[in-house]
């Protein structure tokens, strides 16, 4: 459930205030008929940094936080893997499966893919991380939905 602050929604305050930061802005002012909305940010030292662009495989080679115990593990992996190769998220953050909303996914179920294509964004402290494949084969199931937080290591598709 969303609250609504006046006549503007919260998803609209969220856009704002990330347009100040993107900018680098000390305010932004909109007006909405009778109603006026005022959100401050503050000024950085340092412009931000530029998006990075992590390949899967990069993250991969980095440590790997300890197993939980076999009694508690679930059998379906062990069945996923057999089905193809798993992608998991490198990163805690947003899915999106295209570029834009108005652009079309990167891949889709059926779609062949090689190693090094994007197949998808994770956005993550607002960069949005373009995640490339580390597999050659066919996208076999999408296990997200597009703008569905994920978690570090979680599997996000299938490719056989």
């Amino acid at each position: 459930m969303e609250k609504i602050y006046g006549q503007f929604d919260l998803e609209t305050i969220e856009k704002l205030a990330d347009i100040i930061d993107s900018r680098e802005l000390s305010e932004i002012t909109i007006t909405d008929g009778d109603k006026t909305i005022t959100v401050k940010g503050k000024r950085y030292a340092a412009p931000p940094p530029a998006p990075a662009i992590i390949p899967m495989g990069a993250l991969a080679a980095a440590p790997q936080p300890q197993a939980v115990p076999a009694e508690s593990a679930p059998a379906p992996k062990a069945q996923a893997e057999a089905e193809g190769n798993i992608v998991k998220s490198p990163i805690v953050g947003t899915f999106y499966a295209s570029p834009s909303p108005d652009k079309p996914p990167f891949v889709k179920v059926g779609d062949t893919v090689k190693k090094g294509d994007v197949i998808m964004i994770i956005e993550s402290m607002k960069l949005m991380n373009e995640i490339q494949s580390e597999y050659d084969g066919t996208v076999e199931r999408l296990l997200v939905s597009d703008g569905q937080s994920v978690e570090f290591d979680q599997p996000i598709m299938i490719i056989k």
